[in-house]
């Protein structure tokens, strides 16, 4: 049995619908009145069209004449320009160690700034090894360095917190 969605079983096409009156609709959006389920596929058929159920909740279920074909189509093809339209959001991580050097920093604080200005969110990461964690006033500080020196360009997602053996902030670009 093939798996079907929620909205494909909503949709009642010509002889699935099974509503012995309907209230009929045209092409239009002219109203052809109360008929006989029988009676308006009729009348769809004869114009060489589909008769489609849009309103089944309604008393008497609301029909539609339509070309279905042709609606499916520039509905999937609203949905695939919308979906072109989208930016999608990615994280970028980078790693520090507490005993990162300045020049490596700089580095990766260039990284930083070169992910926030295509947009993305940036993940700053000091990860702790072994006695390291014992020490992780030395993190906190390097963290708070970064902080400082993005704090005119980003805004902070998530606050610098201790996840496992790492601590984890979370930079986004600031909105202008």
């Amino acid at each position: 049995m093939p798996i079907t969605t929620a909205k494909q079983i909503r949709v009642r096409v010509n002889e699935l619908i099974r509503a012995k009156e309907v209230r009929v609709v045209d092409e239009e959006a002219g109203q052809l009145g109360i008929m006989s389920a029988e009676e308006a596929l009729a009348i769809a058929r004869g114009k060489e069209m589909d008769l489609v159920e849009v309103a089944p909740t309604a008393n008497p279920p609301v029909c539609r004449i339509m070309n279905y074909g042709k609606f499916q189509y520039q509905k999937s093809k609203r949905a695939h320009e919308a979906k072109k339209n989208q930016k999608q959001v990615v994280v970028k991580e980078v790693k520090f160690r507490p005993k990162t050097e300045a020049h490596d920093f700089d580095f990766k604080k260039k990284h930083i700034l070169r992910f926030l200005s295509e947009g993305n969110k940036a993940k700053a990461t000091v990860i702790f090894r072994g006695r390291e964690m014992s020490h992780q006033e030395l993190g906190r500080k390097l963290m708070g360095k970064l902080i400082e020196e993005l704090k005119e360009v980003a805004d902070i997602e998530r606050p610098p917190k201790m996840e496992g053996y790492a601590l984890v902030t979370i930079f986004i670009p600031k909105k202008h």
